[in-house]
């Protein structure tokens, strides 16, 4: 079928299939990770099974592995979406913008919306105390902290590209990013322990660290409270 044709549906009506099985599938493929969530926390990600997922949604392990290739891909589900919403703001930063800035403004502008996006699936309580669990399953913590060292490459070389330079001989993008992932690891742990589990919450803790950042690194820390001691 070329671009310039139509589904049609054996009653003759244009395009509407499609649709309603596209909607169909997302519908599944959401009620799964919901239901999976919702295991992951009641019972423990180790001890859940991917039958009583399925079962909990009333489908097939083959329709789960048509959405998910493994348990581990689902609790990483939602992080993966929050993840790929940041690197499509970045890209559209405008390029005059400093590297810092530009990942700062792309964090902050990804949570105004990822929100929405988030709750038509979970709540954000459900979010919150998934990211708990992560943090306090090693196996999953484990795969957390291999997942973060991929993302901060896939932005160093976005940033590089963006400034125009050779990861391989400046190691300024991988420095900028590493302190920049640094401080989103921090706020992300805080929120995960705090008892808002709001995503503004969560950006108004993100925006004040990363303030912080660029004092933190050039500022003498020791100045205010000498000026004082006289």
């Amino acid at each position: 079928m070329t671009d310039g044709q139509r589904a049609v549906h054996p009653t003759g009506q244009c395009g509407r299939p499609t649709g309603l099985r596209e909607r169909k599938k997302r519908r599944t493929r959401d009620a799964l990770l919901h239901a999976a969530l919702d295991l992951f926390i009641a019972q423990g990600y180790e001890e859940t099974t991917v039958d009583q997922i399925v079962d909990a949604v009333e489908v097939s392990q083959r329709t789960f592995f048509r959405y998910f290739a493994s348990k581990e891909e689902v609790a990483f589900a939602l992080q993966e979406m929050v993840e790929s919403h940041f690197l499509s703001e970045l890209r559209r930063r405008p390029a005059a913008e400093a590297p810092f800035e530009a990942m700062r403004r792309a964090v902050l502008c990804a949570w105004n919306s990822i929100g929405e996006a988030i709750e038509a699936i979970v709540t954000v309580e459900l979010h919150m105390r998934t990211y708990r669990m992560i943090e306090s399953t090693p196996s999953l913590l484990a795969a957390h902290l291999r997942r973060s060292i991929d993302l901060e490459n896939r932005i160093a070389l976005l940033i590089a590209e963006r400034e125009g330079l050779d990861v391989a001989t400046d190691p300024r993008p991988r420095v900028a990013v590493a302190a920049f992932s640094g401080v989103m690891r921090v706020t992300g742990q805080l929120w995960g322990q705090g008892h808002d589990a709001s995503v503004d919450s969560l950006r108004a803790l993100t925006e004040v660290y990363l303030d912080q950042l660029v004092p933190a690194l050039a500022g003498n820390w020791r100045a205010g409270a000498d000026a004082g001691l006289g």
